[in-house]
């Protein structure tokens, strides 16, 4: 008879407690990041970027060419472009608070990414998404176009005139455009926004 053979127990598979996903990157806790997030946020850091550098080349210019000059008619009785440095806001208002105003841009800027998800749909899918996306990038842009200004001149230069025979309409620049584009796309989206189904 042949001597019993110990039977040697097969090595146990151990799993790794994180599995490599190829469709995304796992998080530290395991979960799964949604394909496509580090492409997204460099997009949307690009956009961002070419519209500050839009808003203060076209600001200098102003500065340049428009400062200590007479209002340059583009469309007479219509729209100018005049150099103006605005020490309050938006209208006027608040004017001679630039310190105020420039820490309430940047606790803006602190909520808008903070509750990014919630504001510009982030979890939304097809066209309301990409609305959301551009209104996202056109509203950091905005703010930190004004913002730049406020903490490196102490003002904010505008320079497009927009006026009725000699009602003016507030001068504006390409952050104020910026700005006012993502609050009409963002109410535009409220107003298109599924109501929660009420369960009876």
């Amino acid at each position: 008879m042949h001597g019993l053979r110990q039977a040697h127990p097969q090595a146990a598979v151990v799993e790794p407690a994180v599995r490599l996903d190829l469709h995304g990157v796992p998080d530290g806790d395991g979960t799964r990041k949604e394909p496509g997030t580090v492409r997204t946020f460099v997009r949307l850091f690009a956009a961002v970027a070419n519209l500050v550098l839009l808003d203060a080349v076209t600001k200098e210019l102003a500065a340049a060419k428009l400062k200590n000059a007479a209002a340059v008619p583009v469309i007479p009785g219509f729209f100018n472009l005049a150099y103006v440095e605005n020490r309050g806001c938006a209208w006027g208002l608040f004017q001679d608070q630039v310190w105020p105003l420039a820490v309430v841009g940047v606790l803006a800027l602190g909520v808008l990414v903070w509750k990014r998800r919630e504001i510009f749909g982030i979890a939304a899918t097809g066209w309301r998404r990409v609305c959301g996306a551009v209104c996202e990038g056109l509203l950091y842009a905005g703010i930190v176009g004004n913002l730049i200004d406020r903490v490196c001149r102490g003002y904010v230069i505008d320079f497009l005139d927009f006026h009725w025979g000699r009602a003016h309409f507030p001068c504006f620049n390409v952050a104020d455009i910026c700005i006012s584009l993502a609050a009409a796309g963002l109410i535009a989206l409220s107003f298109t926004a599924k109501s929660p189904e009420k369960k009876g």
